[in-house]
């Protein structure tokens, strides 16, 4: 055994703790090595959950899934960007283009010269055998100008609703014709006499020398009576001409759905 100098630093032992270390329960020192490591993954970058648990690392799998969605986010995000960039330009170019045009037209309107009334110039008779085709030529062309215009449309569906309406009110408005109708021609029939001329005829054929006839025709086809008649037929066929045009508008949209409906040719007027 050496033994030390006198000038030398006296060696500083380390403390004894390992009766402290003894008495510190193992909860307790596991607690602390816990709190350790957690401390130095904060202080590297990373994360712990609130009760103190260390997270272990996510699978390569989810990484790498994570990365492709945030690489599929990116790359929707630019083509997004790139689209809405190119809708930009090509409003951009379009309003450009309208402005040239409307530029362009200002600038033309503004240098066309102003049209003045030319010279009269004395026209020489036109020759028959030289102005033969030219006339002709234009004949022509003026015919094939003033040719009407014609258009093929097809009749697909029609409103029931409209229908209905329509004929309900056509179908009133007959009715009123009628009544009126047969009360002018019961007038005009008595006026001229024919019911009393009808009577006298019945009286004289069924009478006898002792006994008179009491026939009177207006009994049976008084005033009233007919115009009572006419109007009862003219609400039936309200009605009846209202149902009818309805169910036929319904039946000519299913014929129209299987079969194309009916095609109609328009034309323009020539005058």
């Amino acid at each position: 055994m050496t033994e030390r100098p006198a000038d030398q630093a006296p060696v500083q032992t380390r403390p004894d703790t390992s009766d402290d270390t003894a008495r510190i329960p193992l909860a307790e020192r596991l607690q602390r090595r816990i709190g350790a490591a957690t401390d130095d993954r904060r202080s590297n970058g990373q994360a712990a959950n609130g009760s103190g648990r260390i997270l272990p690392p996510p699978p390569p799998e989810q990484v790498a899934a994570r990365e492709a969605e945030q690489a599929r986010q990116a790359e929707q995000a630019r083509q997004a960007e790139q689209a809405r960039q190119a809708e930009e330009a090509r409003r951009a170019a379009a309003q450009r283009e309208a402005e040239q045009a409307r530029q362009a037209e200002q600038a033309r309107q503004a240098s066309a010269p102003v049209p003045t009334a030319p010279p009269a110039v004395p026209v020489p008779a036109p020759d028959a055998t030289a102005a033969g085709p030219a006339t002709v030529t234009t004949r022509r062309t003026s015919k094939a100008a003033r040719a009407p215009r014609r258009a093929r449309l097809r009749l697909s569906r029609i409103d029931p609703w409209s229908v209905m309406k329509i004929s309900f009110l056509l179908s009133i408005a007959f009715g009123i014709v009628t009544v009126v109708s047969v009360f002018m021609i019961w007038s005009v029939l008595n006026a001229a006499g024919v019911w009393t001329s009808i009577n006298n005829t019945v009286s004289d054929t069924v009478s006898s020398g002792t006994t008179a006839s009491t026939f009177n025709i207006e009994d049976y086809l008084g005033l009233s009576r007919v115009l009572g008649f006419t109007m009862l037929v003219a609400v039936i066929d309200v009605v009846l001409m209202t149902a009818i045009a309805t169910l036929g508008a319904f039946l000519y949209n299913m014929a129209s759905s299987l079969l194309g409906g009916v095609e109609v040719t328009l034309s323009e007027d020539q005058g």
